[in-house]
């Protein structure tokens, strides 16, 4: 498959969803497939109304994804990757995640971390006016004392902000006891002055440093990256969520709802695009309103990888709409936090009658995508053959003779390069029907292989926005 050329056609798709305005976006869409299982994975990747089918082509989870808890394999927009986003969006600077984070940037972060709503308070500082790019985000965490500016009336929205300076803030926002030491993961960390050591030794033993990503660099760098402070207040909001002592009396705690899958949304069976509903397992209040069990969550497919060889599939969701009677809410981009109960015993005779009919659509695919490639390797060598012996036969009657028995050659070469790319495709698909077979078994044997990457009908799930 290395050596069969990318094929894109230009298809015009229509949304299959009721309400289609949120299956259909800008934002690019990969669906990609296990099978040659042998040889690498064939992808299909959507973008807006056109699609792309990459033959050959191998999808990478991206590294910036939070998975949910207890579902390493299944992915919910995260809120790492959108504050990101939304600093990437609105700065005018030339953006670079590992970067020291900009003061404004980590009022950014703090204010779509703890969720801080707009007062209408002004501050009049000098450097920033109504112009500045985050300036409502600097007002909200001014308002809320988890930032402050300069007695010179400045904030310097745009001056580095060191570790400590990031420790000391963390530290007003949580109340746990500190540790003995300024050590971090068998470290001393370094650029910590004597009036930030307290804070420090404080946020070292939160456990909040624990996810963030390059632990060298916190540890021997004095700033912190714009990734790593969008990690550690990632990690605070699921904290203050799950009600520890990590928040100061109780202030900033994100909204969360308590929900039940009503359908089955894995890596093996479904499809970028497709919508699921769960329903609330608690009452909740939003804005003043109360919403029941009887209201609706919706959710979307927006990323799948099936299952292969040496590659446990994953599938990304994100949830849309929280719906009773006519009282709706749209949930923003920055939903941080998914956590699962798993389902310890899924419908062992559900899943026995559903295992055939995705064996044979899987057999179709394998059997289609393996006559197809096959095809597009016949036509291409068709072509090349056709131009090698006409080279040669131009070459030679010009006299000369050499170079034409070299484009025979080629030719010839051309035929079995054909011949063994096509065998190759034909034990690929051979190893992958087997492979799907085997796989349906475990699936309905040893259910729990596919339990990371999939959320079972029945299964409680707490999303966080």
């Amino acid at each position: 498959m290395k050596n069969v050329k990318k094929l894109a056609l230009s298809l015009s798709l229509v949304c299959l969803t009721a309400g289609a305005a949120f299956a259909c976006t800008d934002e690019q869409k990969v669906q990609a497939y296990a099978h040659p299982t042998m040889f690498g994975s064939q992808s299909q990747q959507l973008s807006n109304a056109d699609a792309n089918y990459i033959v050959g082509g191998k999808i990478v989870k991206t590294k910036k994804q939070i998975g949910m808890t207890n579902k390493e394999n299944v992915l919910t927009n995260a809120f790492v990757k959108d504050v990101l986003s939304i600093i990437k969006e609105n700065s005018k600077e030339v953006f670079n995640p590992k970067m020291p984070i900009l003061r404004s940037e980590l009022a950014v972060v703090l204010a779509e971390g703890l969720s801080i709503p707009e007062t209408g308070k002004k501050y009049s500082y000098t450097d920033i006016g109504g112009d500045y790019w985050a300036t409502n985000w600097i007002y909200k965490a001014l308002s809320e004392g988890v930032m402050i500016g300069y007695p010179d009336r400045t904030f310097r929205p745009d001056q580095p902000i060191t570790k400590a300076e990031v420790f000391a803030t963390v530290a007003t926002l949580i109340d746990v006891t500190p540790a003995k030491s300024l050590t971090f993961k068998g470290e001393t960390v370094q650029y910590i002055p004597n009036w930030a050591a307290p804070a420090t030794k404080e946020v070292i033993a939160s456990g909040l440093l624990d996810n963030v990503p390059d632990k060298d660099k916190v540890i021997n760098d004095e700033y912190l990256s714009k990734e790593q402070v969008a990690y550690l207040v990632g990690e605070l909001r699921t904290r203050l969520l799950n009600k520890n002592t990590l928040g100061v009396n109780g202030k900033y705690v994100p909204t969360a709802l308590n929900i039940k899958l009503k359908e089955r949304i894995s890596a093996r069976h479904s499809n970028v695009g497709e919508t699921f509903t769960a329903k609330l397992t608690n009452p909740v209040t939003i804005n003043g309103v109360t919403y029941s069990t009887k209201a609706k969550v919706k959710g979307e497919v927006v990323e799948v990888s099936r299952p292969g060889v040496n590659n446990p599939g994953y599938v990304k969701v994100k949830f849309t709409q929280l719906k009773e009677g006519d009282n709706v809410v749209e949930f923003p981009k920055n939903i941080s936090e998914a956590q699962a109960d798993v389902l310890k015993n899924p419908n062992i005779i559900a899943r026995l009658v559903g295992a055939p009919l995705s064996f044979a659509g899987r057999t179709v695919g394998i059997v289609g995508r393996s006559g197809a490639s096959a095809v597009e390797v016949s036509g291409n060598g068709l072509e090349n053959l056709g131009d090698n012996l006409s080279n040669s036969a131009v070459n030679t009657l010009s006299l000369h003779p050499g170079v034409g028995v070299k484009n025979l050659g080629q030719g010839v070469a051309t035929v079995g390069k054909g011949v063994y790319d096509i065998t190759k495709l034909a034990v690929s698909g051979t190893f992958g029907l087997v492979y799907e077979f085997v796989d349906e078994l475990v699936y309905i044997i040893l259910p729990s292989k596919s339990n990371n990457s999939s959320l079972n009908p029945g299964e409680e799930l707490t999303i966080v926005y």
